[in-house]
């Protein structure tokens, strides 16, 4: 190894005329000897190379300077610079001088061995990592797509300081490209606000350069804006400011002096007032600390499972189809069974009325058309029926909680399920309608007069005239309206109106969003009336037991109306107090409520929640971020649309800006004070059930929640750590155990890996008090936290560099995280899922894994295929369970 000292910064006095130049090679404990090198030598004591050290003196007048370091490390290095950089206060004797240095060094090397900072090409690939100037994609793209964006933005062939950024592949960091182009510009003497294609590729050379030294250089030159090699506080503050608005991190770019001060205290620790190359290069190279959860890892247990993940091609077709379908089936097996079942009995409903009426006189006149007509009409009253039930919340939830019909049902599917009905019913409807209008009804028109003969005990003596005769009779303006109705339900149910995602006028844009959706789904009270009077009134049936429409909707009603009732008898009651109201960065309202009597839940369940100050009709369900054990109930709300919004505009009116020890830009603390805000009005109904309330069934939990989506996982994460806490209390003693501690069903969960992915830095305030509740309690490791934030580019690039080793330097200072304020590492950029999977499989072979995931649909298709993947091909099984917002 050999580290090279700076030498344009010696301190010897540049006057002196009369030197000497000392030169030592040999062991460190050995004597300092003046006047001759001796490199063909070795200490017996000392074979190992990293002990043999060769020292350079340049000894002028009385002083001593620290030309050149070869063979030792980094502390060695800037031991030895420090020695020669002090001032001449020990008088004029070069004798005092050399046993100066001699006696430092073999202090040095008695006491323990330091760390050593890697300049090994291992460890400067390391390094590398943390000095990336492009990002992955941007510096695969090469000089050419750089040179033709050239000539698209250049102006009389150079190329401004403002388009340096988009020529370069990095637009969206445009301030840290303009301080990088006069970083650039500084070290070329380049004083213009522009430069030419043949500059522009030197830029590109360097920034694109793979070297450590030239990465280190560019990077130091960013921050040395003067160019006088040395780095003052101010400069260090200046690109820490900077590298936050790079990465959206305001609270980091607020408190950019009190960070640049820990910098600066770190790597200048004897008051100089300035850092220098060196510095950086050492705080660079330290070996990166590796997690203590992951060190366990068997690298060559790693490599065994890559290689068995690589996927294997299957060139024969029919295997290939195969294993496809079984996996399939493997994956689905439940889903296919519940709509095996549905197409069979719609199937079977089909086929019965089609030859019913097959035998029927009216046959002879309408022929398949009516047929077609019945066989759709009776899927129809079946399907009418069949939807209620998904959406009968409350039998949902006692089904999956007090039976094992979980296990061959999948209740995570109710609301597909509803909406896979909701296109039968669609396709119902569309062959009924149909076929009435477009066949057998034209038929009954142009039919002659001895045609017409059977169907007088139907249509009357007078065959009808035209179509208004069908339209205007009860069958007939019950149908048009039914279908009218459930036509604009159906289409404000579509998630492009259901989330405002389609840009229409203001005037029209009330026709989207929830609002719209609620209040148009309960359109089906008057549809179910209209079906049942459609029903009655039939053409070619009179007698009333075979007018079966009521028969099939009687029960469903009844349990639905029932669901209803229940609901609005029990929110009735369950009127809440407010504890607490805390407004969160990102849109976020925190609401902690009294805990109704007799109120039991399960940690991923929800609530419906109404105030009636907002709206006295609507009903929004929000899952419980508070655990069973807790004495309060509590919900996290994200405003994203007009109810959210007015619900946290009605709340922030009663809130204050809080105090220094409180989080939160604005809270309300019931109970605290003699002044007791009056609250707006809250009523619950709940619990009801959700996919994440089955994690007790598996003993590893892998939660990922996406921003607002942690919530119900937050929950389950509390739950687990309160019985940690409750276990170790039994443990140790601290309750009366007795005959009831023996019988305590033991809590299933031994292992829980939280990933929250989030894109703003303000969102960890919400759960900042979960987070180090955990870091403080969970003294086993049960519960793994990894927090990650978007918004930071990925770790390795130079964008972020600088807040990795500020983050570095904070938490094992402090112990706290400065990007999520906890005690809880924040990562950068997204997560590898590959890895955590891969992860989680390593250290947990031949178990079942729960995976549970919250958040944005688009992680869903890559979560579900990494767990089928590695089920399929490791030991360890992974359920995946979904929840969407």
């Amino acid at each position: 190894m050999e580290i090279q000292e700076n030498q344009s910064d010696s301190l010897s006095e540049s006057d002196s005329t009369s030197s000497t130049r000392v030169g030592y090679s040999g062991p460190l404990s050995g004597p300092l000897v003046s006047n001759k090198r001796n490199s063909s030598k070795k200490s017996a004591r000392f074979k190992d190379e990293e002990c043999y050290v060769e020292i350079t003196l340049d000894v002028r007048d009385d002083s001593v300077s620290v030309q050149n370091i070869r063979g030792g490390d980094s502390e060695t290095a800037y031991l030895a610079s420090q020695l020669g950089k002090r001032p001449n206060s020990f008088g004029s004797q070069l004798s005092f001088k050399l046993r100066q240095v001699s006696q430092e060094l073999k202090r040095m090397t008695s006491s323990k061995r330091f760390n050593k900072f890697d300049r090994t090409k291992s460890g400067a690939a390391r390094a590398l990592q943390g000095l990336k100037f492009m990002s992955k994609n941007v510096g695969t793209e090469g000089w050419s797509q750089v040179e033709a964006r050239f000539d698209e933005l250049a102006v009389n062939g150079t190329l401004s300081k403002a388009r340096f950024g988009q020529c370069i592949g990095m637009k969206e960091s445009s301030e840290f490209a303009s301080e990088l182009f006069d970083a650039l510009a500084r070290r070329r003497g380049i004083t213009s606000s522009s430069i030419t294609k043949a500059e522009l590729h030197e830029f590109w050379e360097q920034i694109t350069d793979e070297s450590f030294d030239a990465r280190l250089q560019t990077f130091f030159d960013m921050v040395d804006k003067n160019a006088d090699g040395r780095i003052t506080e101010e400069e260090v503050k200046e690109i820490i400011a900077l590298s936050a608005s790079a990465n959206k991190l305001s609270n980091i770019q607020d408190h950019a002096e009190e960070y640049a001060a820990l910098i600066t205290e770190e790597l200048d620790p004897d008051n100089l007032g300035y850092i220098e190359l060196f510095n950086l290069e050492m705080l660079l190279l330290q070996a990166p600390t590796k997690s203590a959860n992951r060190g366990g890892d068997s690298r060559v247990l790693s490599q065994l499972l890559s290689q068995k993940l690589v996927p294997t091609k299957e060139y024969n077709p029919i295997k290939r189809c195969y294993r496809g379908v079984a996996y399939f089936v493997e994956d689905n097996w439940k889903r296919l069974w519940i709509i095996a079942l549905w197409l069979s009995i719609c199937a079977g409903l089909f086929t019965w009325k089609f030859i019913q009426y097959k035998h029927r006189a009216v046959f002879d006149v309408m022929g398949y058309c009516v047929t077609t007509a019945k066989g759709a009409a009776e899927t129809l009253k079946f399907n009418m029926a069949l939807i209620l039930l998904p959406v009968c919340r409350n039998t949902i939830t006692w089904l999956r909680s007090k039976t094992k019909l979980g296990m061959v049902v999948p209740f995570d599917d109710n609301i597909n399920f509803h909406k896979v009905i909701a296109f039968g019913i669609a396709i119902g409807v569309g062959l009924h309608a149909g076929a009435h209008l477009t066949c057998d009804f034209p038929r009954l028109l142009h039919a002659s007069d001895e045609e017409y003969e059977p169907m007088k005990q139907f249509f009357g003596d007078k065959r009808p005239d035209d179509y208004w005769w069908f339209v205007k009779g009860t069958e007939g303006w019950t149908g048009v309206v039914m279908v009218v109705l459930m036509a604009i339900a159906y289409i404000l149910a579509q998630p492009w109106f259901r989330r405002s995602r389609l840009h229409l006028p203001k005037t029209l844009k009330k026709l989207t969003g929830f609002n719209a959706f609620w209040y148009s789904h309960h359109l089906f009270v008057i549809v179910y009336v209209l079906f049942v009077v459609h029903g009655y009134y039939l053409y070619l049936s009179k007698k009333w037991y075979k007018k079966t429409t009521w028969m099939y909707l009687a029960v469903p009603i009844l349990l639905y109306t029932c669901e209803r009732l229940i609901r609005a008898f029990r929110s009735g009651y369950k009127t809440v107090r407010i504890l607490k109201v805390a407004v969160y960065p990102g849109n976020v309202l925190a609401l902690h409520m009294s805990k109704p009597q007799g109120f039991k839940y399960t940690s991923g369940q929800y609530i419906f929640v109404n105030c009636s100050a907002v709206s006295p009709f609507q009903w929004h369900p929000f899952s419980i971020t508070s655990a069973p054990g807790d004495d309060y109930l509590s919900i996290h709300i994200r405003t994203l649309g007009d109810w959210t919004s007015r619900l946290k505009a009605v709340f922030s009116k009663v809130c204050q800006p809080p105090s220094s020890d409180q989080s939160g830009l604005l809270r309300a603390d019931i109970g605290q004070g003699n002044n007791k805000p009056r609250m707006p009005r809250l009523k619950v109904d709940g619990p009801y059930g959700a996919p994440a309330q089955d994690y007790k069934m598996y003993d590893v939990l892998l939660l990922v929640g996406l921003g607002i989506g942690a919530t119900p996982l937050i929950s389950i994460v509390k739950d687990v750590l309160n019985n940690i806490k409750q276990q170790e209390e039994i443990d140790e003693g601290m309750v009366e155990s007795g005959v009831k501690s023996n019988k305590r069903k033991p809590f299933a969960t031994k292992r829980a890996y939280f990933y929250w992915v989030t894109r703003e830095q303000g969102s960890f305030e919400w759960f900042r008090g979960v987070m180090n509740e955990v870091a403080e309690n969970d003294r086993n490791g049960v519960i793994e936290l990894h927090n990650y934030c978007t918004s930071v580019y990925e770790e390795g690039d130079a964008r972020s560099a600088l807040i990795t080793m500020l983050q570095s330097l904070q938490h094992a200072k402090n112990g706290v995280d400065i990007v999520s304020g906890t005690r809880v590492k924040t990562h950068f950029a997204r997560p590898n899922w590959r890895n955590v999977f891969k992860h989680v499989a390593l250290k947990h072979p031949n178990e079942r894994v729960g995976v549970f995931y919250c958040g944005a649909h688009g992680l869903v298709g890559e979560l579900r295929s990494l767990a089928q993947d590695f089920s399929r091909k490791t030991s360890t099984k992974f359920d995946f369970h979904k929840e969407n917002f």
